[in-house]
């Protein structure tokens, strides 16, 4: 009777759910081999196929060559769609700022910048 074990590596960080999936839908939509990729972004085959497995990560030298490779930025391939960005209360609201004269603009960053100071500084000085 032959038995065999399997080591598997689990990393010490954890992986973006969505990250090895979106690797392999993009690749797959660029109409790329794992073999194809990999050579376009410099890695062996084996590793692309842990990133899509989900049982390794790349570094970030890899996350930029994936993203140049997809011709996408690489939050795209790192966040969950609607992770990043203005809630959507607050969309509306930008949009409308992103429409304003370049010097009323100025003055809605400045409000924001000493608002986010603020609550930066409230919420160091809690952490203590």
């Amino acid at each position: 009777m032959i038995l065999a074990t399997y080591a598997v590596y689990v990393p010490k960080t954890p992986i973006p759910n969505g990250f090895p999936a979106r690797i392999a839908e993009l690749r797959k939509d660029k109409g790329l081999t794992q073999q194809q990729l990999a050579e376009r972004v410099g890695v062996h085959v084996q590793q692309l196929k842990r990133y899509e497995a989900g049982i390794s990560q790349p570094t970030l030298d890899v996350i930029r060559n994936l993203a140049i490779a997809f011709g996408v930025p690489s939050d795209q391939l790192i966040f969950d769609k609607d992770e990043r960005g203005p809630d959507a209360d607050l969309k509306l609201q930008f949009e409308a700022v992103s429409r304003f004269d370049p010097e009323s603009k100025k003055v809605v960053q400045q409000v924001l910048d000493s608002m986010i100071l603020q609550q930066e500084a409230r919420r160091w000085s809690s952490d203590r």
